[in-house]
């Protein structure tokens, strides 16, 4: 029966359903309906209206069901938060776990293998940071099971979800910046809500980094969406990772939310980019030297976070400047 997850017996399913097209029914009209004794049926009622499924009044007593939409969705919600905790048990209970069965304190890499271990790993990661969480964003992305609009990858989701007080870093990719839809429904509202963003041309890897504690190192192995990641403890291994990204962080672009836009010059420069226009033409337009022209290029591009034009009027028309 489809509502035995909800904790409702077979019995108490098939009563809720009559009485939900028969509202006002005795308890003898159920029994008829549904071709057996009063007896069981007057019990399942007496269940129905302990669980707030179903409401008596009258002499002789009439049952009415409470609202489906209503009195089942909530029974969804209490599913739901038993699920929440549960799920939050079973990471609890997996950390003790982990630590019971390592052998040496030298081993602080740990191989996570599936879906949910890893978004549980990445929710403990942003739950327990008190500083702040560094972040490399980079594809590719991969749809979790369930279709179009399911979860995002792990960086985007511990960048977008910060806590008061913990500083979030995150230095995206081109590709990332590029990605459809990412600059726009991702990146900008998490920079606007105070996340501190860069860019690079590329990044080594995917990363996640909780204070000076751990970091996780998600990857795909391939197409599939099989997803892999390694948890790194506090270790000679996660300070290089620390330093890794500090030195990528000292290379990247600031990204400023497009808020506010760029100056009318740049705005035009970007749109004699988008025109195919040479160097010496956009020189000659602006009574610019050939050294100016090309450090005003370079500087344009350098805080867009392109690598060549195409790239740049790309992301220049994505943040509005066009």
């Amino acid at each position: 029966m489809e509502l035995a997850v909800l904790g409702l017996s077979a019995d108490e399913e098939r009563v809720y359903e009559a009485l939900v097209a028969l509202p006002g029914s005795t308890v003898a009209a159920l029994a008829d309906h549904l071709s057996t004794s009063a007896g069981p049926v007057q019990r399942t009622l007496a269940a129905l209206c302990a669980k707030h499924l179903a409401a008596r009044s009258g002499r002789p007593a009439r049952y009415l069901a409470a609202p489906p939409d209503i009195a089942i969705n909530q029974l969804v919600q209490q599913r739901e938060r038993e699920l929440s905790a549960a799920r939050a048990k079973v990471h609890s209970l997996s950390e003790i776990h982990r630590s019971a069965h390592r052998t040496s304190p030298e081993l602080v890499i740990e191989q996570l293998t599936d879906r949910e271990t890893i978004a549980a790993a990445v929710a403990h990661l942003e739950s327990e940071a008190q500083h702040q969480v560094r972040v490399f964003d980079t594809p590719p992305y991969y749809e979790a099971p369930g279709g179009e609009g399911a979860a995002r990858n792990t960086q985007a989701q511990i960048a977008h979800h910060q806590n008061d007080g913990v500083a979030h870093r995150v230095i995206y990719s081109l590709d990332a910046v590029t990605w459809p839809q990412k600059l726009e429904t991702d990146i900008l509202p998490a920079v606007r809500g105070g996340e501190e963003a860069r860019t690079r041309p590329t990044l080594p890897i995917k990363l996640i980094i909780r204070d000076d504690q751990d970091a996780l190192i998600p990857f795909d192995l391939s197409r599939s969406g099989l997803q892999v990641a390694y948890l790194v403890r506090r270790s000679p291994l996660l300070t290089a990772l620390e330093a890794l990204f500090e030195g990528e962080w000292a290379q990247a672009t600031p990204l400023d939310g497009g808020v506010p836009g760029p100056d009318e010059e740049t705005r035009s420069l970007c749109r004699m980019m988008m025109a195919g226009l040479t160097d010496s033409a956009i020189a000659r337009v602006n009574g610019w030297s050939s050294r100016t022209t090309y450090r005003r290029l370079q500087r344009l591009m350098a805080e867009l976070g392109a690598s060549s034009r195409f790239q740049a009027g790309s992301l220049a028309e994505r943040r509005g400047w066009l």
